[in-house]
């Protein structure tokens, strides 16, 4: 018997501005923060790719078995953008962008969530909360 897979997903996408440059130019701790955030919403992570930039900037991919997290940084400008795309139910992508915006703290961003998969995409805008993270 056939698996019946849900194509229902939720992608969203923030842009990031305001970010210390120091944050932004560290491949290494960035890719801590994402695999962080894809536990915090539930995700399994598959496989990561980072690359350091020169002179600045940095990607990171978080390959995950419900879809993807990226960010790709400009740390010259303050800049990240970061999208995390799930499929189905039980992930929630909102979860993972607010914790990076938590780790990040931009002085601001603008974001929005696409519904996926059901027909027509839907253009959500989203409310970002910012866990206050324990140290």
């Amino acid at each position: 018997m056939e698996t019946e897979y849900s194509t229902f997903g939720r992608h969203v996408a923030i842009d990031t501005w305001g970010v210390d440059f120091e944050l932004l130019n560290n491949a290494e701790w960035l890719q801590a923060q994402m695999v962080e955030a894809a536990e915090v919403c539930g995700a399994t992570v598959l496989s990561v790719q980072s690359k350091q930039f020169e002179p600045q900037g940095a990607t990171v991919l978080v390959l995950l078995s419900e879809s993807h997290l990226s960010i790709h940084t400009y740390p010259e400008r303050g800049f990240a953008a970061l999208d995390c795309y799930t499929c189905g139910e039980t992930v929630d992508p909102q979860l993972a962008i607010d914790f990076m915006v938590s780790v990040l703290k931009p002085e601001k961003y603008y974001a929005k969530k696409l519904v996926r998969g059901i027909g027509e995409l839907q253009v959500e805008t989203p409310v970002i909360k910012q866990a206050e993270l324990v140290k």
